[in-house]
């Protein structure tokens, strides 16, 4: 995904306030905010806060939109976790990131009519991550040519609690993505399908990317599942 600065105004919150408060951008100023349901935007690995704001234009204009920077420094932008293959990697550091996310969603989801999330890549295993240790939170869940993550055991995932009362959940992605390892599809075909609502669409020659087609069913996947939005076509 290209990184692309929305047009309108957005302020950034700095992660100087706090060791663990992350950077946010968002595409509506404060006093704009109250009543609108938030969306909230997760990169991919080595990407930033403003990677995903290029979609702004595609989706549903009801939304607040905050796009998180993820909490490691790494190469060209930032990392959520070391990835699986990793010898430093280990479920525990992807509930660690993910719990600060949650924090951070606790202490501005107040105003807003509901809440969502959208995660491409890596952003998408925070997302699903997200979803189950607060299966209740969240109104609707898109993931973008990404994964989930195995549980291993951990309390963190509230797996049992979603199944009984699964979220409306978009997952996207092309078969030939050259990124994602097809054991980690399998196991992420298989969570979603019994822990969800699942709506599964393939794309062909996207690889691991995003295209105009998907970010059109997206909006209506969000449009269907999110109360509050209306089906009105994109702006551009």
């Amino acid at each position: 995904m290209t990184s692309s600065n929305p047009s309108g105004d957005v302020d950034t919150q700095s992660a100087e306030n706090s060791a663990r408060e992350p950077v946010v951008v968002w595409s509506r100023p404060e006093q704009e905010r109250q009543g609108t349901p938030l969306l909230i935007l997760l990169h991919g690995h080595l990407a930033n806060e403003d990677d995903l704001m290029g979609i702004l234009e595609f989706l549903p204009d009801e939304f607040t939109v905050a796009s998180v920077r993820a909490p490691v420094a790494m190469g060209p932008g930032f990392t959520w976790f070391p990835l699986q293959h990793d010898a430093a990697y280990s479920v525990d550091k992807v509930t660690a990131a993910v719990q600060d996310v949650v924090d951070w969603v606790d202490s501005n989801r107040g105003g807003h009519s509901s809440v969502s999330l959208l995660g491409f890549s890596m952003g998408m295993a925070v997302a699903t991550s997200m979803l189950r240790a607060r299966p209740a939170d969240y109104a609707a869940v898109v993931g973008l040519s990404g994964f989930a993550v195995p549980d291993e055991g951990r309390e963190f995932f509230r797996d049992e609690e979603l199944q009984a009362n699964p979220v409306p959940f978009f997952w996207g992605r092309d078969q030939e993505d050259p990124v994602i390892s097809p054991d980690r599809i399998e196991f992420t075909h298989g969570w979603l399908n019994r822990h969800t609502r699942l709506t599964k669409v393939l794309y062909a020659g996207m690889f691991h990317s995003i295209n105009v087609q998907e970010l059109g069913h997206v909006r209506e996947f969000l449009q269907l599942s999110v109360p509050g939005v209306s089906r009105t076509p994109p702006q551009r």
